[in-house]
């Protein structure tokens, strides 16, 4: 779907027309890459953004409680899910295609970064840092930081990370592959363990892990003194599906 298409004057674009990630989406998959500083790359799963919720998104968008911010949207196939829902949900991306395909797929989204102002910080009930999201910015520390300010005290995180047991900050590009590279920006790769270590460090405290159809996620709750965290009686539940 073209940005014409998603009634996207090219204006609004010119910024991103020699950038792959909007190719990509105008094309709705990939190939997609990161690539790192030493050259090796990391694939990023654009068709399955651009599509419908699967059953492994389905089961994150289950456990969200009341309104939900989805940083780092993308085409917006989990903001649109729950508007299907009838669930509050606001999305974020940086990219204007990327939103305007969120809005056109029936979602709230704003062309914003996770670091702006945005609308009814700290009454959130939950917020996703899905596909990767949690790299946002290169420094995971600050993101969590900054998701504690937007949720409400008590509310969620959730978190899907990499498999790999790996805690990675790197400056990356975005390529096609076929030589098509976008410019410089920071980011990060976190696995469970990692998440968990920095998570406590954040204000946050272990809800939840499960994993489904190969993808790790792990749901965070905001502690501190005006939080409200059920009481289970149970230590916090692993899952794999």
């Amino acid at each position: 779907m073209s940005a014409a298409e998603l009634g996207v004057a090219p204006a609004d674009v010119t910024a991103w027309r020699c950038d792959p990630y909007t190719e990509a989406l105008a094309r709705g998959y990939g190939p997609l890459f990161m690539r790192r500083p030493d050259g090796s790359l990391l694939s990023l799963d654009v068709q399955r953004w651009c599509g419908g919720v699967d059953a492994v998104d389905a089961a994150a968008l289950d456990r969200c409680e009341g309104s939900t911010l989805d940083l780092g949207c993308g085409p917006g196939r989990l903001v649109a899910a729950l508007a299907e829902r009838g669930r509050p949900a606001l999305g974020v991306d940086l990219n204007p295609l990327a939103v305007a395909r969120a809005q056109a797929a029936g979602g709230s989204a704003l062309c914003q970064s996770a670091f702006d102002p945005l609308p009814d910080e700290g009454r959130w009930g939950t917020a996703l840092l899905v596909d990767g999201n949690i790299g946002i910015g290169g420094a995971p520390e600050r993101l969590l930081a900054r998701v504690r300010d937007l949720v409400r005290p008590g509310g969620l995180l959730i978190v899907e990370t990499s498999r790999e047991d790996v805690c990675e900050r790197m400056t990356v590009r975005v390529t096609d592959g076929w030589g098509l590279i976008g410019a410089p920006f920071p980011w990060a790769r976190l696995g469970p363990c990692a998440l968990l270590r920095l998570a406590e460090r954040s204000g946050w405290s272990h809800a939840e892990s499960w994993e489904a159809g190969g993808r790790p996620f792990t749901a965070l709750r905001s502690t501190g003194p005006d939080a409200v965290t059920p009481q289970t009686g149970r230590p916090p539940e692993v899952t794999r599906r």
